[in-house]
């Protein structure tokens, strides 16, 4: 298996357990304003892997003080325009399905708009290959669709099945959630385009999205700023650390795999999330998921081959 697949599924891991602790240990706290926080550790975990393995000028600005504005100002003027754009773009459509999402819920049931949010793979399939080309083989196509069905049915309830989708057509909160899932994949192809067109490196790139996405976030923080106590201040460290990591490794993933693959592998963190929640919380519909960690697993399988 190759090491792109082996990051996808590692994400998957990483984003399932901070899901996961998320709901256990943040529950009071206001969502922008914890993005903020949690983005502003993982930034300081991995800063020091960004700077020792990127040029930033560091050396010329100690060699020669005196002539830091005129270096700065030529590093500015060679950044690709591109470049910006893409960072910019994927940073906003990121926070702009997180604060979709979060409108979806407040107006309407968890397990009735998570289930449509987590189609973003149906998303990313038709767009790379008509924007970017893509070619993917039969059985991988297969491989996506039957892994966003896992990531469905982990996040489905008993009653009707296709209830969430066929309600999309009137409700309000359904009709959020995909947009919000439309959102999440266009940050999904900006990543692929930023790693492999524009080959920005992965280790600067996870600051930067993470600052990015903060950014966009940090008036809506600022807004109804979070208070953390004394208590939960290594549970902010904590979170930052998986945030680093589970970037890090998503960032690998695309970097190497066409975006219709990583997404729906690294999507799966859904399945993780729910079957801890079932282990260790006890949440209901155990059976159910366990049938789409199942289908994950045959989902994953058919896109290695």
């Amino acid at each position: 298996m190759e090491l792109g697949l082996l990051s996808a599924l590692g994400a998957a891991v990483v984003w399932g357990a901070y899901i996961f602790v998320l709901k256990r240990s943040f529950s009071g706290y206001p969502p922008a304003g914890l993005t903020v926080l949690i983005n502003a550790s993982a930034i300081a975990w991995f800063l020091p892997v960004t700077v020792a393995t990127n040029d930033l000028g560091g050396a010329a600005l100690a060699a020669d003080p005196l002539g830091a504005p005129g270096t700065l100002a030529r590093s500015l003027a060679a950044v690709d325009p591109a470049a910006v754009a893409v960072v910019a773009g994927t940073a906003a459509a990121t926070a702009a399905a997180f604060v979709l999402f979060l409108r979806a819920i407040a107006h309407g049931d968890v397990s009735y708009v998570t289930p449509i949010n987590k189609v973003v793979p149906m998303f990313v399939l038709p767009l790379e290959v008509l924007l970017l080309g893509e070619v993917l083989a039969p059985i991988q196509v297969a491989g996506v669709v039957v892994a966003t069905a896992a990531v469905y049915v982990a996040n489905y309830e008993p009653g009707s099945l296709l209830a969430p989708l066929v309600g999309a057509v009137h409700s309000r909160p359904a009709q959020l959630a995909l947009v919000s899932a439309a959102c999440y994949a266009l940050a999904d192809l900006g990543k692929r385009v930023a790693l492999q067109e524009l080959a920005i490196p992965g280790t600067l790139w996870v600051p930067l999205l993470l600052a990015g996405a903060g950014l966009v976030l940090l008036p809506s923080a600022l807004r109804t700023p979070p208070t953390v106590s004394r208590r939960d201040a290594p549970k902010f460290v904590a979170a930052g650390a998986l945030v680093a990591l589970g970037e890090h490794l998503t960032t690998v993933a695309f970097a190497s795999l066409p975006a219709s693959v990583a997404s729906p592998v690294i999507n799966t963190q859904a399945i993780i999330a729910v079957v801890l929640g079932g282990i260790v919380l006890g949440e209901r519909y155990f059976r159910v998921r366990l049938v789409a960690a199942a289908l994950a697993v045959v989902g994953v399988s058919m896109i290695a081959l």
